[in-house]
Order: C-alpha cells, then sequence, then structure tokens
C-alpha cells in the first residue's frame, strides 16, 4: 500500500481528484492557483486543462461534462472551456468560495463554502433545477463527504470540529437530519485534521488527514483499521478510480514549501489499497 507519486505540479492545495470513466483520466486541482490537471494512467501522460478562477471542487455531469465550484459562489459548466453558467454568484459568499462538493443519486449536488472573518463556512444543496439552499448553517470548515452504501446515511467532514459526521440522509428529498459523530481525530500533535473522504465498495470510509502526513481507513462503526503514511504533511483527498476502481489517487497540498511539507506535497499518487471503489454519482444540474 505504498503510496506511488503519479504527477507533481507542486500544487499549494492539490483537491478534489475525481475519475471519468468515458476519459479514462483522473482530475484534480491546485484551489489558489485556479489550475486543474488531468492524468491518463493508460499512457501516463499528464497535463493542465484549465486556469482561471479558483476552483474548490467539481463533479461530474451526466452528459460528461464537469461542474465546477468556484469562488464568490459561482457554479459553470466546463468541458475543455465553460459552456454554461448555473450560478453566477451567491451574495453572502462574495468573500468565500466552494471547497468541497460531492453529487448525490439523484443528481442534486451538496457544495460546501469556506468561512470569512465575520461567519463560520455552510453547506449548501444545489438541486438540478439550479436551485439553492443552506442545508447546514454554520461549520468551522466544509469538507469532504460520501454516502453509506444502503444511501440511507451522509458523511459530512469539518475539519476545524476535528469531525466526521454521519447524517440520516432522505434520497427522495434530499434532506438531511440527526447528525451524530462518526469519528474525530483527537488533537494531539501529528495527528492533523480530517479533510476530504470517499468510501469503498465495502462500506469503509477513506479520510485524508490535514497535517497528519497520512490517509486512514475507518470501518462503518468509526474504528481505525489501516492508517497509510504519505511523504506529505498535507493530505487532502481520495478517490478511487481506473477501469474497475481499484486504483485509489490522493491528493496533497503544500507544494510551494516541500522542505517543511515534504517531498511529496502538492502531488498527485496511486495506490493499490486492495480494495475496490464504487463510482461517484453523477450531477444533473440543468440537465
Amino acid at each position: 500500500m505504498k503510496p506511488i507519486m503519479v504527477a507533481d505540479y507542486a500544487c499549494a492545495t492539490g483537491e478534489g481528484p475525481l475519475w471519468h470513466p468515458e476519459e479514462g483520466r483522473v482530475y484534480w486541482v491546485d484551489i489558489p492557483a485556479g489550475r486543474m490537471f488531468r492524468y491518463d494512467p493508460a499512457t501516463g501522460h499528464h497535463e493542465p486543462c484549465y486556469q482561471g478562477p479558483s476552483v474548490g471542487g467539481f463533479t461530474l455531469q451526466a452528459d460528461g461534462k464537469l461542474l465546477l465550484f468556484m469562488a464568490q459562489g459561482t457554479i459553470r459548466v466546463w468541458q475543455d472551456g465553460f459552456h454554461e453558467t448555473i450560478v453566477a454568484e451567491i451574495p453572502e459568499e462574495r468573500e468565500s468560495r466552494f471547497n468541497d462538493v460531492i453529487a448525490d443519486p439523484e443528481g442534486r449536488v451538496f457544495c460546501g463554502t469556506m468561512p470569512t472573518r465575520e461567519r463560520p463556512g455552510r453547506l449548501y444543496r444545489l438541486d438540478p433545477d439550479g436551485s439553492l439552499r443552506v442545508v447546514v448553517p454554520e461549520v468551522g470548515v466544509s469538507n469532504g463527504l460520501g454516502f453509506t452504501p444502503d444511501l440511507k446515511g451522509m458523511y459530512y467532514t469539518d475539519t476545524r470540529a476535528r469531525c466526521i459526521y454521519l447524517y440520516d440522509y432522505d434520497r427522495a428529498t434530499g434532506e438531511i437530519a440527526n447528525r451524530r459523530v462518526f469519528a474525530s481525530v483527537p488533537a494531539e500533535p501529528g495527528e492533523g485534521g480530517p479533510d476530504g473522504m470517499t468510501v469503498d465498495a465495502e462500506g469503509y470510509v477513506w479520510s485524508a488527514r490535514w497535517d497528519g502526513g497520512c490517509l486512514v481507513r475507518y470501518d462503518p462503526q468509526g474504528n481505525i483499521v489501516a492508517r497509510i503514511a504519505f511523504p506529505a504533511r498535507k493530505v487532502s483527498c481520495p478517490t478511487f478510480g481506473g477501469p474497475d476502481y481499484a486504483d485509489l489517487y490522493v491528493t496533497t497540498a503544500g507544494g510551494q514549501n516541500k522542505a517543511e511539507e515534504g517531498e511529496g506535497a502538492g502531488a498527485l499518487f496511486r495506490l493499490d489499497v486492495g480494495v475496490r471503489g464504487v463510482p461517484e454519482f453523477r450531477s444533473r444540474v440543468g440537465l
């Protein structure tokens, strides 16, 4: 389970990896630099594919385009260039940006924003008709999301609270309720905070540790069953990919200061962890 570096763009905040099955490529972003990249494991080729306003997260639309969640609450459709603006801005988010997002089984998107000096972050839900509503009004640092295999629960990470929460999730309505702690990270040196996450085919949760230098696997009861070290302090987000979803791709951050953050800071890694993932759900916004 040793991480293998497959691309290094020295990202300040490498984030949000996502597998595109039709293209056979994994996409990821460098948030503050406003860059996006893609990697083709069949050829080993990787390249920058976007430079522009900051992108905090993205989903794969049902038609194969990407839905980008950006600074100031902007949401736009992209495929080698912008195609459509879904939300021009959210007035309450003009001093913020989106940070992590996930599509649900019905094509909605849960999308979190960063806190500002004046207020905490928020978690929104974007419905396929383009309507947007706040579903969690006060969040420390909105981060990784995922669903339980039975689609009755949704995981949601608040890095500042050092918690991965579990909500009851109603697939028919998109409503979430009954928040409880799934896992918490102790405030001890070297532990870091929970960041991006994904759920594998066995229903186990993989959570990246920002400033913890590792990726942690939790069983469905919230117990740690594996911990994989990385040559980077800021491990930011995992996703499964490849033709059979047997490859785990992981982003890291801190590439502007590798001397302190580690030689793998700001890179994209691939691992064989002996378990498969499942395809991420696709957004159907505006379709």
